[in-house]
């Protein structure tokens, strides 16, 4: 059972399990841009750069998306070119906040492992690589530097989460986590998957 607690805000990259070979791999948010004008609609169906797809909003009107997945083309915007007149490549740039939970989980995964690359569509926090299990409930993490937060902050004498980065994400754990007895199991079980060597390395914070 997923434990329920819930996320104001995503990063646009995550670590997940690869669904090829199962190592870590990367999981970046595609970004979608209303086309703005009918005409525009042809280049964008025909690009090789760009996904079309005839979206719909929570009222029921349909609109036309152009969709970057910037997970297959090297992580980045650079290759965006011959763009119709209105538009630019930093369209589809990340924002500078963290991502909204706003039901649109398309992205891509890269694996450096077995260089497996493709669309997907996240299934979280089933897809997160940092996830562990305890007394039938699941505690996940972002990426590497969320879960290794977590490991510091669930193992700390006293738990200021003002300390701490992430303290956001830090503020929904659920409080089955945090308890003295579940504390040794749940500190190892995060240390076996970031340091499965047994290599300790504590964040800085």
């Amino acid at each position: 059972m997923t434990a329920p607690y819930e996320w104001n805000g995503m990063p646009h990259i995550l670590d997940v399990r690869c669904p090829n070979c199962t190592a870590k791999a990367y999981f970046e948010f595609s970004e979608i841009v209303r086309i703005r004008e009918k005409k525009d609609v042809p280049f964008f169906q025909q690009s090789d750069q760009f996904e079309y797809r005839l979206m719909k909003d929570h009222c029921g009107h349909k609109w036309h998306a152009a969709i970057f997945h910037a997970g297959l083309h090297g992580r980045t915007t650079d290759s965006i070119r011959e763009l119709p007149e209105g538009y630019a490549a930093a369209d589809w740039e990340h924002s500078v906040y963290l991502r909204g939970n706003n039901g649109l989980d398309i992205g891509a995964i890269d694996c450096g492992s077995c260089h497996f690359r493709a669309q997907h569509t996240l299934k979280w926090p089933a897809d997160a690589y940092y996830q562990i299990d305890y007394k039938n409930e699941t505690l996940w993490a972002f990426h590497e530097e969320s879960a290794r937060v977590l490991r510091d902050f669930i193992s700390a004498a006293h738990r200021d989460r003002a300390g701490f980065r992430w303290r956001n994400f830090l503020m929904h754990v659920p409080t089955l986590f945090l308890r003295h007895q579940a504390r040794a199991t749940v500190v190892k079980r995060l240390n076996g998957i970031l340091d499965p060597l047994g290599k300790r390395t504590r964040l800085n914070r």
